[in-house]
């Protein structure tokens, strides 16, 4: 069973949160309610989440605020967050936003399709990088375990390599697609950047998967870092 991706809400106004839940529930993910920053800083100190929904104005700590918090923290600091304000300033207002380390900044009242389109994005962006991650966490297992039998008589396990190759082909098919999605649509800069970089993960990834076959070579290959 595939895991469903967490998404934040932060509104002060519990009937902005409801109408957001009506917009993204067709996504059907998670979604997981912050009535303050304060409230939104403690629910992502338990919590990975995909992206986080932040209203500007909230008293006390505003997104502002609550935005420098999250990008401080080196756990959640590569969160996508996307600013939502029933106000507008000019421009200024809008470079603070994004200043602040948004990805995108919404002004209310916005269209509910463009939002969860959005939102969508960031959704199969996250759950294309835990397919990875686990990817990785294979490949590690089986480098260890060449590791501790190279000088016995161990069979090299044919069978996990097979499956491994296969599932992260599933994945880098997957993850094209994505791509050319984003081309085709315009996207954000940030989630083609994003995307760029779940990419090149994923070609180390099978650098050091296709390094394992039987003739490439006597050294145990590097797995790529997850950042």
């Amino acid at each position: 069973m595939v895991q469903k991706a967490k998404i934040l809400l932060v509104d002060d106004r519990p009937e902005n949160l409801l109408a957001l839940e009506a917009i993204l529930s067709a996504l059907d993910q998670t979604l997981v309610r912050a009535s303050s920053g304060e409230e939104a800083l403690k629910a992502l100190l338990t919590d990975d989440f995909a992206v986080i929904l932040l209203d500007v104005q909230m008293p006390g700590m505003d997104g502002f605020e609550t935005a420098a918090h999250i990008k401080r923290r080196e756990r959640t600091r590569d969160i996508p967050i996307i600013f939502l304000t029933a106000i507008n300033h000019g421009p200024h207002h809008t470079f603070r936003g994004y200043a602040a380390g948004a990805v995108d900044y919404i002004s209310k009242p916005f269209d509910p399709w463009v939002l969860r389109a959005k939102v969508s994005v960031f959704v199969e962006l996250y759950m294309k990088n835990c397919q990875l991650r686990e990817q990785a966490a294979l490949l590690r297992l089986q480098l260890e375990g060449n590791g501790k039998s190279a000088g016995g008589d161990s069979k090299e396990p044919a069978g996990l390599l097979a499956e491994l190759s296969a599932r992260l082909a599933a994945v880098e098919e997957q993850a094209e697609a994505l791509s050319k999605q984003l081309d085709d649509e315009s996207a954000d800069a940030a989630a083609v950047a994003t995307a760029a970089h779940l990419e090149r993960k994923l070609t180390g990834l099978r650098r050091a998967l296709d390094a394992l076959e039987p003739g490439t070579g006597s050294g145990a290959p590097s797995v790529p870092t997850q950042s």
